[in-house]
């Protein structure tokens, strides 16, 4: 018999899982030898992909068929499925299965995986589990079955608070149930996130109708006389109802037939192995969850590849070691972006943490970095996970630019400079670099699905197939090669190809949309794509209908997130202009609720600390006050700079105030690729800063100059003249169409100056099409932006008439109108929390109300003293 070193015998492989599928598409890709391979599938179904079970909770007709599926045909290769393994009896290497055949091996591979414990509380009988295709399908059913019996929908308690528990509680409120989820530590995902993103994730869970119960677990599972649940006793005394519980509180290693044979196992499970995957037994191997590397196992799918393809290369006589883990992670919840890597929790000696946070709207992004700023060590992203693929692959190397410039969170843009290193992880699920993604496409991968088919690159979880395609791009304008400008892999259509097929087919929703020109359920990059077209030609509330699910966690809240976890509140004020009545009002909601308030360089009032469920009481003031959204949160229209112009200032030779808010009223709540704003200077001086803006006009003593593609941010630009003396009607004409023209064609999240960098002859080209109509487009784009004017609607005005609308900016579902007002409280790490005793003697309390944050110390609140507790 064989060691495993000639490439011949025969491996039995037990377990039909991920981590078995890869060894086996790996022996098979690179020839396998001389080699026969069994592999017994405990499951009735070919080793699917368990790392997507929430699209089988959403749609049970969908298939988790790992690919490639080609090698179960070769005929090296035996698939046994339902059939379980029973016994190993080493010495004479055979395994002993459920049907009573007796296999002998070569080379044994244990690849049993994990199961989902059940805590041993009374009840624990009565509950499910969230680990295989049959307890998914068994949930579904179960749910359907009670809320027709039950005439309501059926209470779903999830015990754990981690990924698979995440999940299944989405799932489980995505089919109609009242899900809450119960987790034993202070916040969500406690072992990959830190306290700010555990924090904004349970907001982000709480806002789609889950209730949380942290900082406790289930003790008893209260059952009726036939034996099924009717609620949750928990170790903190409260009592949940629930028809339903499922626990999904982590994974335990599958290492009992490793036990019965005598084989070493970790102290807390899991079958110890070497660097190469090699148990205590030479001829016997271990891979994926069952595998103890330094004594732990680990539940995600790249190391299990990475130990796959190391225990490939042995079996064929090479010498591959696994060396280390990596546990990044990202969650696979609709709606709901997180991700983890490296090391977030900042334990490396010195290393600084670099955050933007807003928990109470549900965004917090941090970088974790050496001590001089400048080696990437780890990050956290939760509402905005958009820098995870571009910044994974520099772990452990030196950015190009100021880690803030990589938080998009912040208003920033990444920089574009500098190339991956061909050694960088570009696909850590499936072990590619970027130079081997490179090296594909060289070699004639020059589509995106051909690229990931050769490469594997994307195959799995999928959260890097935003940098494949921005490398397969590189590369092929590189080489002078064709690029396809699709818009993502579920759509073959660039963004304008996009844009103009929903107008002429006249489309209204994502689910019309993806069923007429594209595919799959979408992802991250098509999703927002769609939902800003659909907001651009039809002013439509954008959260209802579906839409809600396709914005960033800023249109989500009709607010902005900020960094100490609230919301700003920012009132339109056109062209700077407002009325002491208003500023009155301002003032007093200000004062009411305790917010912080400032003067932007926009020439807008912003408020902020305002908390999630207190944003409609403020907006209803300022709406009975004549106010509007400022759209402070969308890719839309900021504002209109103006100076006072002619009307007070002795330079000024037009009326920039009037012209200023004739623009900004007209153009309101009309969204585009990026943001944008304007400027009007009512003379040269040029007071209001047109040139620095996306559309920028400047009096003179003949008219208007029109000047276009101006910004800020990491790459300012300042604007180039259109046109020059122009009436009052020919420039809101050719703003009509610049405007249009610009949402048409301009790439997803493309400011106005990039935009017209990468148009064929620049600002030229858009006058031709512009001023000179040269595609004979310009009744047609005024004609689209007609529409826009006609129909607006504020969309908080449209918020407060309707209850529905109103339901998404509660905090937790049980919440009340209004705080207790007999209760003291005290504001915690951005939480209210009832006051202690010791705190209410000493007066250091706020009354439950409004809070607003303060930098250190002691602040009061109508002569009342309270403090901001750390």
């Amino acid at each position: 018999m064989t060691t495993g070193r000639t490439g011949s015998g025969r491996t039995v492989i037990v377990g039909g899982g991920p981590a078995a599928h890869r060894l086996v598409d790996a022996l098979v890709s690179r020839g396998g030898g001389d080699r026969s391979i069994v592999v017994l599938a405990e499951e009735p179904y070919l080793p699917y992909d368990r790392v997507q079970l929430s699209k089988r909770l959403a749609d049970g007709s969908v298939d988790l068929t790992l690919e490639p599926a080609s090698h179960w045909e070769d005929a090296a290769v035996e698939l046994r499925v339902g059939e379980t393994a029973t016994a190993i009896d080493r010495a004479a290497r055979t395994v002993s299965t459920s049907t009573g055949a007796v296999l002998a091996y070569d080379e044994l591979v244990l690849a049993t995986g994990s199961s989902a414990p059940v805590p041993d509380i009374p009840g624990a009988g009565a509950s499910r589990v969230y680990r295989t295709i049959d307890d998914v399908d068994a949930l579904v059913a179960e749910i359907a079955d009670l809320r027709r019996v039950l005439g309501r929908p059926p209470r779903v308690a999830v015990a754990g608070g981690g990924l698979l528990g995440l999940e299944a509680a989405g799932g489980a409120a995505a089919l109609g149930a009242e899900a809450v989820i119960i987790h034993s530590g202070g916040w969500l995902m406690s072992a990959q996130l830190d306290e700010g993103a555990g924090q904004a994730l349970g907001r982000l869970i709480s806002a789609r109708g889950i209730d949380l119960h942290l900082g406790t677990r289930p003790r008893e599972i209260h059952l009726d006389g036939e034996g099924r649940p009717t609620a949750v006793r928990c170790t903190d005394g409260r009592t949940i109802p629930a028809d339903v519980v499922v626990f999904a509180i982590g994974i335990r290693a599958r290492d009992e037939l490793a036990r019965q044979a005598g084989l070493a196992t970790a102290e807390r499970g899991g079958i110890v192995v070497d660097e190469a995957c090699r148990t205590s037994d030479p001829a016997i191997w271990a891979i994926g969850e069952v595998a103890a590397i330094d004594g732990r196992t680990v539940g995600l799918v790249a190391p299990a590849n990475a130990m796959a393809e190391t225990v490939a290369d042995r079996l064929l006589g090479g010498d591959a070691t696994f060396t280390t883990v990596d546990d990044a992670t990202k969650l696979k919840l609709s709606g709901v972006d997180v991700a983890s890597f490296g090391d977030a929790f900042a334990r490396e000696p010195g290393a600084l943490e670099i955050v933007y946070a807003d928990p109470a709207r549900g965004l917090y992004q941090k970088l974790v970095v050496s001590d001089d700023a400048k080696t990437l060590l780890g990050g956290v992203f939760v509402g905005d996970a958009s820098p995870y693929a571009g910044l994974r692959p520099l772990l452990g190397r030196a950015l190009d630019a100021e880690p803030a410039a990589y938080l998009s969170a912040a208003g920033a843009e990444p920089p574009t400079g500098g190339a991956l290193p061909d050694d960088a992880l570009v696909c850590s699920c499936n072990n590619v670099t970027s130079g081997s993604v490179r090296a594909a496409v060289e070699e004639g991968c020059h589509d995106l699905g051909e690229l990931k088919a050769c490469t594997r690159a994307g195959t799995q979880c999928g959260s890097c197939v935003p940098l494949v395609k921005k490398i397969l791009e590189a590369e092929l304008t590189r080489s002078g090669a064709t690029v396809s400008h699709a818009l993502c892999e579920h759509f073959e259509l660039s963004r304008q190809e996009l844009f103009e097929s929903i107008r002429v087919l006249g489309l209204t929703s994502w689910d019309e949309t993806v069923t007429r020109l594209g595919s799959g359920r979408g992802c991250d990059i098509c999703k927002p794509v769609v939902g800003s077209i659909l907001a651009s030609q039809h002013s439509q509330y954008p959260l209802d209908g579906g839409r809600g699910q396709l914005q960033d966690t800023n249109d989500r809240a009709l607010a902005n997130m900020q960094k100490d976890g609230t919301y700003s509140v920012v009132p339109r004020i056109p062209g700077g202009e407002i009325t002491p009545q208003k500023l009155a009002v301002i003032a007093q909601v200000a004062t009411d609720f305790g917010l912080y308030t400032k003067i932007t360089g926009g020439q807008r009032i912003d408020m902020f600390g305002a908390r999630l469920e207190q944003l409609p009481e403020i907006w209803r003031i300022l709406v009975d006050a004549g106010f509007e959204s400022g759209q402070a949160y969308g890719k839309a229209l900021r504002n209109v700079k103006s100076c006072v112009g002619s009307t007070w200032c002795r330079y000024g030779v037009q009326d920039s105030v009037r012209m200023a808010v004739d623009l900004e009223l007209r153009y309101r709540g009309l969204r585009a690729p990026h943001k944008f704003k304007f400027g009007v200077s009512g003379c040269a001086r040029e007071c209001a800063e047109a040139r620095g803006k996306d559309v920028g006009v400047i009096a003179t003593d003949k008219g208007w100059n029109l000047y276009v593609g101006g910004n800020g941010g990491f790459q300012p630009a300042h604007a180039q003249l259109l046109a020059s003396d122009l009436d009052d009607e020919t420039l809101i004409r050719y703003i009509d169409r610049y405007l249009m023209y610009y949402i048409r064609t301009a790439d997803r999240l493309q400011r106005t100056a990039r935009w017209m960098e990468e148009l064929d002859g620049g600002v030229d080209h858009v006058r031709e099409v512009v001023v000179e109509d040269s595609l004979g487009l310009g009744a047609e784009l005024e004609a689209a932006m007609a529409v826009h004017v006609d129909t607006y609607e504020d969309e908080w005005a449209a918020t407060l008439r309707d209850p529905e609308r109103l339901r998404r900016f509660r905090s937790f579902v049980n919440a009340p109108a209004t705080p207790d007002p007999s209760i003291a409280r005290v504001e915690e790490r951005g939480q209210l929390r009832p006051a202690t005793a010791e705190e209410k003697a000493a007066g250091a309390v706020l009354v439950a109300g409004p809070t607003i944050p303060v930098r250190s110390g002691a602040a009061t609140e109508g002569g009342t003293p309270w403090t901001h507790v750390r």
